[in-house]
């Protein structure tokens, strides 16, 4: 019995990075989205969110200055990281620390690469790893 509370305690704290143009999967336990801005083109019926953390996402001024360029992703990790220490922000990632408790979290993000948004990062915090930014996958979810 101590093999499966263990095996359940791992799976309870999965936190996966999906774009929110993939097709939903049975498997994706709790959907919240992490952009600042509602992705283009997609309905909420078609989100199916369980909730969008609008907080919890990069500040306007750091997303426009990091334009997802590959080339920047390590310190626009690490300004961000930054950036979550501030009190809405810390309060919003609280509040996604409470959902990965509860079972599978997945974070969406409209990013066309998802491995290197604001989304991996925070799956990155969520998931423990002591990562300073540098690149990973980010797909928890395989």
């Amino acid at each position: 019995m101590s093999e499966k509370k263990s095996s359940a305690k791992s799976r309870a704290h999965e936190v996966r990075v999906r774009r929110i143009y993939d097709d939903v999967q049975k498997s994706d336990g709790t959907r919240i989205l992490v952009d600042r801005v509602w992705p283009r083109g997609v309905s909420k019926d078609k989100a199916q969110l369980d909730e969008w953390v609008k907080d919890v996402a990069p500040s306007t001024e750091l997303r426009k200055w990091y334009s997802h360029d590959p080339e920047k992703f390590d310190e626009f990790a690490r300004r961000f990281r930054e950036e979550l220490k501030n009190d809405d922000a810390a309060q919003a990632l609280d509040e996604l620390r409470e959902l990965a408790r509860t079972g599978t979290l997945t974070l969406l993000t409209a990013a066309k690469r998802d491995d290197i948004s604001q989304a991996t990062v925070l799956a990155e915090i969520l998931n423990d790893k002591k990562s300073s930014g540098a690149k990973t996958s980010g797909k928890d979810s395989e």
